[in-house]
């Protein structure tokens, strides 16, 4: 008897992914084995393993990788300051190379001929997971029925689903697309893709909306070494722990909730809401720390640096060269990026109310407006003499030239 092919199923037990094992079935004759990784998606991934097998799964991979999510992809984004478009802090994109990681890891084991995945030919995602496995497993084939099968829209999924008697969690009254980890959850289509439309006010499933929030200020410590949170309010904890304690905290007080239409990399532009409280009061922290410890020129070009990182992680380019280079730089930077932040939440805000550190470059005795023994006012005229000449000799020019000083 031939073996038949073999396909891992990136399965996330959502709605495309769930109609995508018996449409592979049906139309490459092969066996199916979906691979979860768990990367903080909650209780929904205590269901997939038998959800998998009912939809026609002949195995199911659950792995574990949260602390490794976290450790090395959440943790490294947040010591790049990177944030896609001022607004974004890439919790899809950040997980989506440690996803493909995996799926390249399970086809090996398994022998599989091809690695299947659910996005659409829209989206982003689908360069993010193909980028990884061809960076990994440069030989492995890729199916992605979004791009090729007779489906055209949610509602025609909701419909193939109910034909094979699929369950799925999404239905016509509520048909968001929604991607969930431990660092954020995001909210897309239906009612957002209209820009004019305010969100629904029961849209957010893990911030309290920021008028329902407390009345009352809470104050939070972290504390980072080398640009990575280590403790929070005292408390030293591990990666996966401080984070999922944050996100505790932020949420409660509504932190982390950003409304966005963005650039997507194949060309078009999408709104969505993204709720990311933990990552949210973690990225706040550490960029107040760095304006303690940083000296002008560094962070000026570490912000370069920043965005640099961001639109190569928002575009799936986590395993290249250029991604471990900005990270040397980044390690770099953060030598002297330790210290304690002391955070203020408050219905949505999250701002500092103090910081320490012992590699603080803010001095006061150079910055006091009151007396002081080691700075002479006096200097700043030569500073000023110095750094204004080439203000003053254009002026020269034009003034014997006969233009006027304004002008361009």
């Amino acid at each position: 008897m031939e073996n038949k092919v073999k396909v891992v199923m990136a399965y996330s037990g959502g709605l495309d992914t769930s109609i995508i094992i018996p449409w592979l079935k049906e139309n490459y004759n092969c066996e199916v084995i979906a691979c979860c990784a768990d990367v903080g998606q909650g209780a929904e991934v205590d269901l997939v393993h038998d959800k998998a097998l009912a939809s026609g799964a002949s195995k199911v991979y659950i792995m574990d990788l949260k602390d490794e999510f976290v450790a090395d992809y959440v943790f490294p984004v947040i010591r790049a300051g990177a944030i896609y478009e001022n607004k974004y802090l890439l919790g899809t994109s950040c997980a989506r190379p440690l996803i493909g990681k995996a799926l390249v890891e399970v086809a090996k084991k398994e022998g599989a001929d091809y690695i299947c995945h659910g996005c659409t030919g829209k989206g982003n995602d689908q360069v993010r997971f193909e980028l990884a496995i061809k960076a990994l497993s440069p030989s492995t084939k890729i199916i992605a029925p979004w791009r090729i099968w007779d489906i055209k829209s949610r509602e025609d999924a909701i419909d193939y689903a109910e034909a094979h008697r699929i369950e799925v969690p999404v239905t016509k009254k509520r048909p968001y697309s929604m991607d969930r980890n431990v660092l954020h959850l995001s909210h897309e289509g239906a009612d957002l893709e209209d820009p004019a439309n305010e969100p629904m006010a029961d849209l957010c499933l893990i911030c309290t909306r920021p008028e329902d929030a407390p009345d009352e200020a809470e104050y939070v410590t972290i504390d980072f070494e080398h640009g990575t949170p280590v403790a929070l309010n005292g408390e030293k904890l591990a990666p996966l722990q401080l984070l999922e304690k944050a996100n505790e905290l932020a949420a409660k007080h509504g932190v982390g909730i950003e409304d966005i239409v963005e650039n997507r990399l194949v060309g078009m532009k999408s709104r969505g809401v993204y709720e990311t409280p933990g990552g949210t009061l973690l990225h706040e922290a550490h960029l107040a720390l760095e304006s303690l410890t940083l000296d002008r020129q560094t962070m000026y070009f570490k912000n370069t640096v920043s965005n640099q990182y961001a639109q190569l992680v928002y575009d799936g380019l986590w395993f290249t060269p250029l991604r471990e280079a900005l990270d040397a730089f980044v390690a770099s930077t953060q030598r002297t990026v330790s210290g304690q932040v002391r955070m203020k939440l408050y219905k949505g805000n999250c701002h500092s109310a103090g910081m320490t550190s012992p590699y603080s470059l803010y001095n006061e005795d150079f910055a006091t407006f009151g007396e002081d023994e080691v700075y002479n006012q006096a200097d700043a005229e030569g500073f000023i003499n110095l750094f204004g000449l080439p203000v003053k000799v254009n002026a020269l020019m034009k003034e014997k030239a006969g233009l006027n000083t304004e002008e361009k």
